[in-house]
C-alpha cells in the first residue's frame, strides 16, 4: 500500500495498515483510513474544547459537518518524534483499528497528513467510572455486578482478539451517556498485539493497579484480571485495596496483601468476596482468566438476573435478508455500518450481545444457527449462507459492524447524512463519483469472489463506468428488478437533507420524512485518558 505523502514518517502507518486489514479485512480499514487529498477539515470542524491529553496524544472536541455530531479526537506529530514514541504511536493506531465491540470505544475515522494523524472517536457524555465511583462512594451489589460484566465483556474480546490492555483502572471505563449505565473500555496507549505463551518485559499501568508481575517484568495478558480485580475492589468496598507510598504499594501488591475493612466487607455477599480474592492473586496463573471470570457464579447470577431477549423476528429476517443481497450492497451497508452514531447503533447492540454467548465479542456459526433454527425455525442451507455473507473478512466469526452492516438494512433507520457519508467514504479521491479505482481501493480487485469492475455496473445506470450521487440514491432506494433477493434497501426512511443535499438531489424532494433527531448539547469526554 503505498502512502499518499511518502517518506519515512508513514512507511510505519503502511506497515500498520497492511497488518490492520489482515485482521480485520480492507473494507474496515480503508473505508475509515484516509490519506490526501481527504483531510480532517472536510469532514470536522474542530471546536477550542480540549477534552484531555492521552499518554500519546491531546484530546480536543470536533463537530462532525455532516450529521453535527460530537467527537472526540487524538492528535499525534508525525515528524519530530523519537523512534520509540513513533512506534508506540502505530501500535495504538493498529490495536485502535482493529477494535469492534458495543463495549469498547469505536474508532471512527483516521486521517493521516504530512504532518499529523488524527484519530477521530465517538464522544461519550456520561463520564468516568471513578467520576461516578467518586461521587457514590462505593456502589450498591447489584450495579457492581452490571458494571462488573460490562468491564469483562471488553477485556475477553481484546484478550480473545489478541491484545492486552496494559492499563484497566476506573478512569479507562466511559459511560456512553449521561445518567447512562453503559460502560465502554478506552484508552489503548499501552496496549500491545500479545502473542500466547509469551511475556512482556516493559512496566507500565498506575501503580495503585499494577498487578505484581508487571513490577517484575515479566507478564502476560493475565495483568488486565489483576487490574480489574482492584477496580471492582473498589466498586464493591469503596477504597483502595493498597494505599500509602510507592514502596509500601509495591512491598503490598507483591505480596498481594491488600487491606480488608471488616466493615465494608460484611455489606458485601460472599460471592462478590471470592470473586475479588479469585483476581487479587500473585501468581498470574492461579488467577481468574476473563474467560473464567465471566463464569464465576456471582457474574453468572448477575447475566442469569438481567438475560433479556432483543431478538426479534425482524432481527433474525434482517439477518436472512442480509445474505441474499448483492455483493455491492452488502459492502454499501457494512460501509455504512462505521458511519452509524450511538444512538443508531443502540437499538440492536443487545441482539448482537445475545447472540453471542460464549462472550468473546464476535459470532460463530454454531452460535447464529442456534437463534435462526432453533427460534425461528430457518433451514440450515439459509442459515449458513447467511452466516458466510456476514463473515465478509472470512475469519468464521462475525463482527459487531459486520452484524450492524445487516441491520442498516431494516432494524436502523437510513437518512441522508447517513448516505451522504458512506458515498464519501468510497470516493477516496473526493471527486463527486465512486469509480472502479476507488472500490478496488476500498474492496480489493474482487469481493467476496466477485470482481470489483462488474460490481460497479450494478448502480451505474448511465454505463460511464463510475457512481454519480443520484445514481448511489437510486440503487439503495430503488434495487434492480433482476437481482435475486430480497428487497432490503426499499424500505430506507430518509430524513429531510441539509441544503447542500438537496442541491445534489433535485429527484427525492417527495421523499422527505421527519428530520433525524439532532446532536443533543451536552458536554462531551474524550475516550483516551
Amino acid at each position: 500500500m503505498g502512502s499518499a505523502v511518502g517518506g519515512h514518517a508513514t512507511a510505519g502507518l503502511d506497515a500498520v495498515l497492511v497488518r490492520a486489514e489482515s485482521r480485520t479485512g480492507k473494507l474496515n480499514i480503508t473505508g475509515r483510513y484516509h490519506r490526501l487529498p481527504k483531510k480532517f477539515t472536510d469532514d470536522y470542524e474542530e471546536c477550542a474544547t480540549v477534552l484531555g491529553s492521552g499518554y500519546n496524544g491531546q484530546v480536543f472536541l470536533a463537530r462532525n459537518l455532516q450529521n453535527k455530531q460530537k467527537y472526540a479526537v487524538k492528535g499525534f506529530k508525525l515528524h519530530g518524534v523519537g523512534k520509540e514514541k513513533k512506534e508506540e504511536l502505530e501500535t495504538e493506531a493498529e490495536i485502535f483499528l482493529g477494535m469492534d465491540h458495543p463495549h469498547v470505544a469505536r474508532l471512527v475515522d483516521v486521517y493521516e497528513s504530512e504532518e499529523k494523524l488524527d484519530l477521530v472517536m465517538e464522544c461519550m457524555t456520561g463520564g468516568e467510572l471513578f467520576k461516578r465511583v467518586s461521587e457514590k462512594r462505593r456502589f450498591s451489589e447489584k450495579d457492581a455486578a452490571d458494571a462488573t460484566w460490562q468491564m469483562l465483556l471488553a477485556v475477553n474480546y481484546i484478550h480473545s482478539h489478541g491484545v492486552v490492555h496494559r492499563d484497566i483502572k476506573l478512569e479507562n471505563f466511559l459511560y456512553d451517556k449521561e445518567g447512562g449505565s453503559y460502560l465502554k473500555l478506552i484508552d489503548f496507549g499501552f496496549s500491545k498485539i500479545w502473542a500466547p505463551n509469551t511475556k512482556m518485559a516493559l512496566s507500565c499501568g498506575t501503580l495503585a493497579y499494577v498487578a505484581p508481575e508487571v513490577l517484575n517484568m515479566e507478564y502476560t495478558s493475565q495483568c488486565d484480571l489483576w487490574s480489574l480485580g482492584v477496580t471492582v475492589f473498589i466498586l464493591l468496598f469503596g477504597y483502595m485495596p493498597f494505599a500509602g507510598n510507592e514502596s509500601k504499594q509495591v512491598s503490598a501488591i507483591k505480596s498481594g496483601q491488600y487491606t480488608v475493612k471488616k466493615e465494608a466487607w460484611g455489606r458485601v455477599s460472599e460471592n462478590a468476596q471470592d470473586f475479588v480474592k479469585k483476581l487479587l492473586v500473585v501468581k498470574p496463573e492461579m488467577r481468574l482468566t476473563a474467560d473464567a471470570a465471566l463464569k464465576h457464579q456471582w457474574i453468572a447470577d448477575r447475566d442469569k438476573a438481567l438475560k433479556v431477549d432483543d431478538i426479534s423476528e425482524a432481527t433474525a429476517q434482517s439477518l436472512v435478508n442480509f445474505g441474499q443481497a448483492s455483493a455491492f450492497r452488502r459492502a454499501c451497508m457494512a460501509m455504512m455500518a462505521w458511519s452509524l452514531t450511538n444512538d443508531e447503533r443502540m437499538q440492536v447492540r443487545e441482539a448482537f450481545m445475545e447472540i453471542d454467548t460464549d462472550r468473546t465479542g464476535t459470532i460463530t456459526l454454531p452460535e447464529f444457527k442456534k437463534v435462526v433454527e432453533d427460534k425461528f425455525h430457518i433451514s440450515d442451507e439459509v442459515a449458513e449462507q447467511a452466516f458466510h455473507a456476514l463473515d465478509m473478512n472470512h475469519t468464521d466469526e462475525v463482527h459487531y459492524t459486520e452484524f450492524l452492516a445487516a441491520m442498516v438494512s431494516s432494524r436502523i433507520q437510513l437518512h441522508d447524512n447517513l448516505l451522504k457519508a458512506t458515498f464519501q467514504r468510497f470516493d477516496i479521491d473526493k471527486s463527486g463519483f465512486i469509480t472502479v479505482e476507488n472500490l478496488i481501493q476500498c474492496l480489493g480487485e474482487t469481493f467476496d469472489g466477485q470482481e470489483v469492475q462488474n460490481m460497479i455496473a450494478e448502480a451505474d445506470t448511465s454505463h460511464d463506468g463510475k457512481i454519480s450521487y443520484e445514481e448511489w440514491i437510486h440503487y439503495l432506494k430503488h434495487p434492480a428488478a433482476e437481482e435475486n433477493h430480497v428487497d432490503v434497501a426499499a424500505r430506507v426512511l430518509d430524513a429531510k437533507a441539509p441544503e447542500e443535499d438537496r442541491k445534489m438531489k433535485p429527484k427525492d424532494q417527495t421523499s422527505r420524512n421527519k428530520t433525524a433527531e439532532p446532536a443533543k448539547k451536552n458536554g462531551c469526554k474524550c475516550v483516551v485518558q
